[in-house]
């Protein structure tokens, strides 16, 4: 259930924000330079890219006419955090949100999280703003045949001004909601593979329309100038095994870029890097929490609301083994879908809604 106003739920999510708030309008005192580039890129438009499409140029305009981007960085936290508190907030807060759980733990951390990755100009504040509004037509009352055309309808104009390959995300998540109709076991695990093959379909087809498959055209590319320009950063790059220039090379391209990002244990070699660490710690314990809340949705029909909900939140999952250069991107951007996230986390709690059902009598009741 969702809880009241001033009740332990509420007064910590409250204290949260406000502890959140304070050390994002600190960031830009102790966090490295490196995570403050894009900001830098923002504020400055040094190659005049201002303009509305396209993840850098909405983002320069966003925070040109908001007037945001003439503000210390200090500021700009002080006025995002709250923001975005208040849209995961309009969520709902469930009962259970006090307790120490290990999901809560997961919650809190990744709130915390906004303080270090969204309290300045940041895309990923544009990407949670648009994706709170989604996840409120999630929540609504509505049926869900709307709910998915509506949600899908909203990804794909997203993609259109700002992050192209979130127009794949609800075309993922559909393939795998219509193969779900079909009764197989282990529907968690068949989900991810169906989503592993059908992008592996798409990149496919990609590829023989561009010439080049999406992972090679997008990280690999990308990478291999990093690399060319000796960028010290370059260290947690996401590099496949083998090129990405043929089928099999594709195919084991996004399977390694899917485990990467969400199952990171080849990780381990960064032992001597505690940040690191704790980083894909948190990753590993993310998936496998929502995996296994994964395969309880798939087996309880009452819960056909929070599949499309968990369906949209893996797909992102799979494509991120296809586009996130490094893992520090793939952090980055996992904060930025926090409302699909929220939802996910707390699937039992009664904050997705339904259709009210009306009951029609032929004679009075009397």
């Amino acid at each position: 259930m969702i809880t009241s106003f001033y009740n332990k739920n509420t007064l910590l999510f409250i204290s949260i924000g406000v502890a959140v708030t304070l050390i994002g309008m600190l960031s830009s005192f102790y966090l490295p330079a490196r995570f403050l580039a894009d900001a830098g890129t923002i504020v400055s438009d040094q190659y005049n890219e201002i303009g509305w499409l396209g993840s850098y140029p909405f983002s320069i305009g966003f925070y040109q006419k908001t007037g945001l981007s003439d503000l210390d960085y200090s500021l700009v936290g002080l006025i995002q955090v709250p923001i975005l508190f208040y849209i995961i907030g309009k969520l709902g807060i469930p009962d259970v949100f006090a307790r120490f759980t290990l999901r809560n733990g997961i919650v809190w951390i990744n709130l915390l999280l906004i303080a270090f990755f969204v309290s300045y100009p940041s895309k990923e504040f544009i990407n949670i703003l648009y994706l709170g509004i989604i996840a409120l037509v999630l929540i609504s009352p509505m049926s869900l045949r709307k709910k998915i055309l509506i949600s899908t309808l909203l990804f794909a104009f997203f993609s259109w001004f700002f992050r192209p390959y979130y127009i794949l995300v609800p075309i993922i998540a559909g393939c795998i909601y219509v193969v779900n109709i079909v009764s197989i076991r282990n529907k968690a695990i068949s989900n991810i593979v169906i989503g592993l093959l059908f992008t592996a379909f798409i990149s496919f087809s990609y590829g023989a329309v561009k010439g080049e498959f999406m992972t090679e055209s997008s990280r690999e590319n990308l990478n291999e100038m990093r690399l060319e320009k000796g960028d010290q950063d370059a260290d947690t790059m996401i590099v496949s095994p083998v090129p990405a220039d043929t089928v099999y090379g594709e195919s084991i391209s996004i399977l390694y870029g899917f485990f990467t990002v969400n199952i990171p244990l080849n990780g381990l070699r960064f032992w001597y890097k505690p940040q690191v660490i704790a980083f894909l710690l948190l990753q590993l314990i993310t998936f496998y929490v929502l995996f296994v809340y994964y395969g309880r949705v798939l087996k309880n029909r009452k819960f056909s609301h929070e599949q499309w909900v968990l369906n949209l939140l893996f797909a992102y999952f799979i494509l991120q083994g296809v586009f996130e250069p490094d893992l520090g991107s793939a952090i980055r951007h996992k904060i930025g879908v926090i409302p699909l996230l929220w939802l996910a986390m707390y699937y039992d709690q009664n904050l997705i809604k339904r259709p009210k059902l009306t009951r029609k009598y032929i004679f009075k009741r009397s």
